[in-house]
């Protein structure tokens, strides 16, 4: 089976399957009796005519862009039926694109379509050396791509391309006969799932062949935004920070960037300090990737010299705690929210590692918005209507606290979900209980997310559904839409941060970069990076999910040798940034002897314009501070100053995570063994309360973690929790589920 992040890109991709289909030439007009038919006759072209007579029903010239390009610049190519008057030229483009599209699928050999792209290759005028700079290239394509694009003096737009692929280059060539000489709106009204039907089926390389077509008409589209807003007056928007990585170094763009970037290269004196308490005393550290970057520094500079240091994801945090018990450590100090030191204790403890020592980072609750909204009474308001549905299960995410998953448990049989494997896991329950009612959530976003996966799901062909779910087709997936419920009121304040005004945004800038984002994102968000993953240029999933997506292109990006720039948003916590970092370090460094090429990854935080903190001038004078009016806005890292939260919501970094600081592991560590009861109030306690039923609160919350792994490893429900939804004491309340 395949994660959430696999499952969305090919819903995303089937999602294109619409064209329209004519021929590209010899346009006559006729009297159409069927509404519902083309406008147009379109007599074919036959394939074995020569290429140069395929070409004499059109009038295609090399004319100059008045008013537009420097006298260096070369003439823009393009094409134009002769048959056409002015009032038929009103939509050009989509008739243009629709002949496209009918010859290709007029040609049925590949071969044939290989040579009539080479040809449409030959007719794009020189492209001069000085353009083919990193601004103009096309991210996205397998082979390198140069774009620019100019307003004449008619307001028309006027594209020039090349590529050192001569394929590739045809593509262009095909795209700018469309749009060149196109008005503003023409360009941006074509879709890219308009360009479905331009897979012209060439051997080998298929999926990158579509996503060329795709990512320079994006390209032309940003640059034609662009234009627009210059021509109209409009302030162009302020790029978001970011930091760029190559194998010289880190060079952070921006304030928010800066304040990343300070820890990156973290103090020597304390790696040592930490790395000495940690061996010293045995101390095993699991941390999220959402960690500040002064800590996140550390323990990454850290780990070549301990081992038992982890950052990952929520769910990994335990089964690392495990191994490390395992290996000899004595105590784990946890660095997240409490939920997370909860569920290390807890999994610890059904290890049989009880004797090691747990603690977390802070005196006071770390909380989690999330898991908060998880533990109202709204919340299990919520699930009393799930355990009147029969049979119900409630499927919940991994980050909530365990006396929420041991209440939920005992009012309707629960499973916990990753953003990873919760598509799976829905998809699974439905396919094993028949008629079921599923229930997800505490996260609204994810839970929308999800529904609209499936709707998507639902307009895919049996076999690409077969191919996500062997159990499921196009019936099943539509029956199960409407037994799919989730609650509609939790969100993570990070993820929140990513509405409208970021979306828009990225919109106008960041359209052609790759786009990330994490299951959990508003549902603008969620689609923008759906249509980024049907382009080959984008992954919506985990925060894992991300990390390997960033990995993946970057290695691709060294396998073909060549200078690139790489440009990532970053669609969740900015705490990723340091394993992203390291990561992408790794790769450059790694390839240092055997690649020349010099390849840049620049990560850009979708940072909200008002993503500071009003602070006292004096409050960081190490970080420069960006004016806002009369009001002086410094970006200070730290929970303290809410580092990145927006006063529309949402926040670029939580506040909770930032709770785990150094200071606070090296007291812990130099205090253990905490023989004089120091730590007590750091300490992640076991539960002593008993859930309604009279049951342990640890034991009963463990079940539906020890249900996924279950799921995980044979890819299907346990049977105790099949029987606890359909026992025979309705909907399993009452079966002894311990």
């Amino acid at each position: 089976m395949e994660s959430s992040a696999t499952i969305a890109m090919k819903a995303a991709s089937s999602s294109s399957s619409s064209s329209m289909c004519s021929s590209f030439f010899s346009i006559s007009r006729t009297r159409n009796p069927n509404p519902k038919s083309l406008l147009f006759n379109f007599h074919r072209t036959p394939t074995t005519t020569h290429k140069r007579s395929f070409f004499k029903s059109l009038k295609c010239i090399q004319s100059p862009s008045p008013g537009s390009s420097p006298p260096s610049k070369p003439t823009s190519f393009s094409c134009s039926a002769v048959t056409l008057s002015p009032s038929q030229t009103a939509h050009l483009p989509p008739r243009k694109l629709s002949t496209l599209v009918s010859e290709f699928q007029s040609l049925l050999e590949p071969l044939d379509r290989v040579k009539r792209l080479l040809y449409y290759a030959s007719l794009l005028p020189p492209f001069p050396d000085s353009s083919r700079t990193d601004s103009n290239r096309v991210m996205g394509c397998t082979a390198r791509v140069w774009l620019e694009a100019s307003m004449d003096s008619e307001g028309k737009m006027r594209f020039w391309a090349d590529s050192d692929s001569e394929i590739t280059k045809g593509f262009c060539a095909c795209l700018i006969s469309v749009l060149d000489g196109a008005a503003p709106e023409e360009v941006l009204g074509l879709k890219t799932e308009d360009l479905a039907a331009l897979n012209v089926g060439l051997p080998g390389g298929e999926r990158s062949r579509v996503n060329t077509w795709h990512n320079v008409l994006v390209s032309m589209q940003k640059r034609t935004r662009a234009l627009v807003a210059q021509k109209e007056g409009k302030a162009p928007f302020e790029p978001f920070p970011s930091l760029v990585i190559t194998a010289e170094g880190v060079h952070p763009k921006g304030s928010y960037a800066e304040a990343q970037a300070r820890y990156l290269f973290p103090d020597e004196l304390k790696v040592k300090e930490l790395v000495n308490v940690l061996k010293e005393k045995k101390i095993g550290v699991v941390a999220h990737f959402y960690m500040d970057p002064q800590v996140q520094g550390i323990l990454t500079a850290a780990q070549k010299e301990w081992p038992h240091i982890h950052i990952s994801d929520s769910l990994v945090m335990a089964d690392s705690a495990v191994k490390m018990a395992k290996a000899g450590c004595k105590f784990i100090t946890v660095l997240g929210v409490d939920f997370m030191s909860e569920n290390v204790r807890a999994i610890l403890d059904q290890a049989g590692f009880g004797e090691v020592g747990v603690y977390r980072m802070s005196n006071e609750r770390i909380g989690c918005s999330l898991a908060d909204a998880a533990s109202t009474p709204d919340y299990m308001n919520y699930l009393e209507s799930a355990s009147n549905s029969l049979p119900s299960l409630h499927v919940i995410y991994i980050n909530t606290s365990l006396e929420t998953k041991a209440y939920a448990h005992e009012l309707v049989p629960t499973i916990t979900c990753t953003s990873s494997n919760v598509v799976q896991t829905i998809l699974q329950a439905f396919s094993q209980i028949p008629d079921l009612n599923v229930w997800y959530g505490p996260d609204s976003y994810m839970g929308a997310n999800i529904k609209e996966l499936f709707q998507q799901m639902s307009l895919m062909s049996d076999e690409d559904i077969a191919e996500i779910h062997p159990e499921h087709n196009r019936a099943s997936i539509k029956s199960l839409l409407s037994r799919l419920h989730y609650y509609e009121d939790g969100t993570c304040i990070v993820h929140h941060l990513f509405g409208h005004e970021v979306v828009e945004k990225i919109n106008e800038m960041y359209c052609d970069a790759f786009l990330t984002a994490h299951f959990e994102v508003p549902g603008e968000m969620f689609s923008l990076a759906m249509e980024a993953k049907r382009r080959g240029m984008g992954v919506v999933g985990s925060t894992q999910n991300i990390l390997d997506f960033i990995k993946q292109r970057v290695r691709e990006a060294l396998d073909r040798n060549v200078d690139d720039h790489l440009q990532f948003v970053l669609g969740t916590e900015s705490g990723m940034v340091t394993s992203i970092v390291a990561a992408v370090r790794s790769l450059l460094d790694s390839s240092k002897s055997t690649s020349g090429a010099k390849i840049g990854v620049e990560i850009v935080f979708p940072v909200s314009s008002d993503s500071m903190t009003k602070t006292s001038t004096s409050a960081s004078p190490v970080l420069k501070s960006v004016k806002m009016g009369d009001i002086v806005l410094p970006v200070v890292p730290g929970v303290a100053s809410g580092e990145g939260c927006s006063i529309n919501g949402g926040c670029a970094s939580c506040p909770y995570m930032k709770m785990n600081s150094l200071t606070s592991l090296l007291k812990v560590c130099h205090h253990l063994p905490d023989e004089r009861n120091n730590l007590k109030a750091y300490e992640a306690e076991r539960f002593k309360l008993q859930t309604p039923q009279g049951k342990s609160i640890a034991d009963v919350g463990c079940e539906p973690v020890l249900h996924m792994r279950h799921f995980q490893a044979k890819k299907e429900l346990p049977e105790k929790l099949v029987y606890q939804v359909l026992g025979p004491y309705g909907n399993g309340k009452s079966v002894s589920i311990i």
